[in-house]
């Protein structure tokens, strides 16, 4: 069997080169690298499936760059994600940036270095004009950019669902809390339709901002919500992670759920049901959403056409918290 002196030998390259080329490091002109890729084949010499990888100029990994893998949401969507993408023959490489793009752009590096063959994206930061080209081998999750397919869930009918639901149980004064709403991103459309609903139907309402942090931070905004506005008796929530911190901070101050204070979350995510009381919400399909990211990738990785928008539907799950 052949090893890598033969092929070096068989190339009339330095052994040192080919490990080079091998792991990809180091500037390596066409020309040799073509040299070992001849002698590779000639040799028959496939020692492992990152030599089998880099002979196809591919290395059968994607990456998924998400804010925070910790959060209940993403750790879901990443689980389907390497699901499917194992079935397909693929590895995943989880990305954490922290919505920093300076950690966006070094991690979509990697295309150009050969290290990922693509890469699904949560993406945060407002101006991505200066690492995000169109065409690139990119899926990007609830974000419109420009010549990059998006996956997105119906946030506006999510919205209208949420916020007519609050108003029929009788909330006369209601609460948003969101994520930021950054340029373009989709999600957005969930605090429109709450506008919308809430305007047209004369209520008065209440929006604030949280980042996409952990529970303690949720709690914290929540609290100065209640503070500011001790009146409310409704809030849709932009994630069930905030919404299960609104039961929280309501048990501590001695509001009951859903007598005094009604509640919609957002997701649906496995825990939605464990809270006390269970969580009504609004359900995204995370297993399609992974399902639909992955096969979109894998299709423009291929150079196959692909649809640019896809939006998938959600639904209302009625539970105790309204």
């Amino acid at each position: 069997m052949a090893n890598i002196k033969d092929v070096a030998k068989e190339a009339g390259l330095a052994v040192a080169t080919v490990s080079r080329v091998l792991n990809n490091r180091g500037y390596i002109s066409d020309l040799t690298r073509n040299k070992v890729y001849d002698a590779m084949e000639r040799l028959n010499y496939k020692p492992n499936e990152i030599a089998r990888s880099l002979f196809r100029r591919k290395s059968n990994i994607i990456g998924v760059i998400v804010p925070r893998v910790s959060h209940p949401f993403f750790s879901e969507l990443v689980n389907h994600i390497e699901s499917f993408a194992y079935e397909a023959g693929y590895k995943v490489l989880i990305c954490n940036s922290y919505a920093d793009s300076a950690k966006e752009r070094d991690y979509l590096e990697m295309i150009r270095s050969n290290q990922v063959d693509g890469f699904i994206a949560s993406i945060y930061t407002s101006d991505t004009s200066d690492y995000i080209e169109p065409g690139m081998p990119l899926v990007i999750l609830d974000r419109n950019i420009m010549g990059i397919p998006y996956i997105a869930s119906d946030h506006y009918t999510g919205g209208l669902l949420a916020t007519n639901l609050l108003i029929e149980k009788g909330c006369r004064k209601i609460a948003h809390i969101s994520g930021e709403l950054g340029v373009d991103i989709l999600a957005n459309n969930r605090s429109q339709a709450f506008i919308d609903v809430a305007r047209e139907k004369n209520i008065d309402f209440v929006i604030e901002q949280s980042r996409l942090s952990g529970f303690e931070d949720y709690k914290k905004v929540v609290t100065k919500v209640f503070q500011d506005h001790p009146d409310i008796d409704g809030i849709f929530a932009g994630s069930d992670i905030i919404a299960a911190s609104i039961i929280h901070v309501s048990s501590l101050l001695g509001k009951s759920v859903p007598r005094d204070l009604k509640i919609v979350g957002y997701d649906d995510i496995d825990m939605a049901a464990m809270t006390v009381p269970p969580l009504t919400t609004i359900r995204q399909d995370i297993e399609k959403i992974g399902q639909m990211a992955v096969k979109t990738l894998l299709d423009r990785i291929d150079e196959k056409e692909v649809s640019m928008e896809n939006v998938l539907p959600v639904n209302l799950v009625v539970r105790g918290t309204a």
